[in-house]
């Protein structure tokens, strides 16, 4: 049982455990920043230009509720009145937020793909030259080419 201890010990302390674990915390706190963004800042204005669309009470009753009641203000009132609902508006926030995330994520790894970048290696000298009167491919060190036989200087 101790040995078990142990190497639960080691797993958990190795660096990429812990990276991974304050990723996805950083990624959650993210996450609710982006959808804040969607829900709060980028859906009102779209709604406005489209005509006073509330995204978030974009629904269609598919099952009418309690006493068959079909038309509801809110998805609030529908839900309340036991109605099921595609709640349409909540999907596309959730597409809008996905697309964020995803850009912000590419970005950033973008941006730490540049950072990591290796040094582009120095070019290697040549180890051949062409024949200035046949214009073959030949050893550097050649004095005659071996195509044409010409003397080369």
């Amino acid at each position: 049982m101790k040995a078990i201890a142990q190497e639960f010990k080691q797993f958990i302390m190795r660096g990429n455990v812990i990276d991974m674990a304050v990723g996805i915390i950083i990624g959650g706190a993210f996450t609710k920043i982006v959808n804040s963004m969607v829900a709060d800042v980028l859906m009102p204005p779209l709604g406005l230009l489209l005509g006073q669309v509330d995204f978030s009470n974009w629904f269609i009753v598919i099952k009418a509720g309690k006493e068959g009641a079909r038309n509801f203000a809110t998805m609030a009132e529908a839900q309340a009145a036991g109605a099921t609902t595609l709640n349409l508006g909540l999907f596309l926030n959730a597409i809008i937020s996905f697309v964020i995330v995803a850009f912000c994520i590419f970005i950033l790894i973008k941006a730490i793909n540049k950072l990591n970048k290796p040094a582009p290696a120095p070019a290697a000298a040549p180890t051949t030259k062409k024949c200035p009167f046949c214009c073959s491919e030949i050893a550097i060190e050649a004095t005659r080419c071996p195509h044409c036989t010409s003397e080369i200087k």
